[in-house]
């Protein structure tokens, strides 16, 4: 059995260009590492903050790198550079908006600025697409929030089984799934 390919996509117009350091990426990484049991591998990329490249490298990891999950990081906010939210709409087939409701929901009880993220999720194919906030701190409390019904949205879509460590996350699946 192959390894589940899951899509890592820092999106920062200084992390592309060597100016700021990846921060996002990685702890989207070492969030996957810690949480998922099943055999998995990243496939990494740091893009600038530009609507059609954002839409080419998500249709890329979609369509040519078979990855089951996307995981974006930064673009979310309100500033006008900020399109991530636009690119993933734009790609994918149908909206998923219960993963952004969660997100500022959970991210709300920590700043009251949560209310200006746009984060959103869509499923596009076989791949499950989530957009999260840029920060790291954030980044973890919105996976933590809506990863238990991440590998249940990836069985329904055809996607390979995620299996997850319940000290980090309890994946939830109905009875018999």
């Amino acid at each position: 059995m192959s390894n589940a390919r899951i899509g890592i996509v820092t999106v920062s117009d200084r992390a592309s260009k060597g100016i700021y350091e990846d921060k996002g990426g990685p702890a989207i990484k070492d969030w996957l590492t810690r949480a998922l049991t099943s055999g998995w591998e990243p496939v990494a990329r740091v893009i600038p903050d530009d609507e059609h490249q954002i839409e080419r490298t998500l249709r890329d990891l979609c369509d040519n790198e078979g990855c089951c999950l996307v995981v974006t990081t930064g673009g979310t906010g309100p500033a006008p550079r900020d399109v991530t939210p636009e690119a993933t709409e734009a790609v994918c087939q149908k909206m998923m908006p219960g993963f952004g409701e969660l997100m500022r929901a959970v991210s709300l009880k920590s700043v009251p600025t949560a209310i200006l993220s746009r984060q959103t999720a869509g499923i596009r194919g076989k791949t499950l697409i989530v957009n999260l906030p840029g920060k790291p701190a954030a980044i973890g409390e919105c996976l933590d929030a809506v990863f238990p019904a991440v590998p249940y949205c990836v069985d329904l879509i055809g996607g390979p089984r995620l299996e997850t460590a319940p000290s980090v996350v309890k994946a939830f699946r109905p009875k018999g799934a």
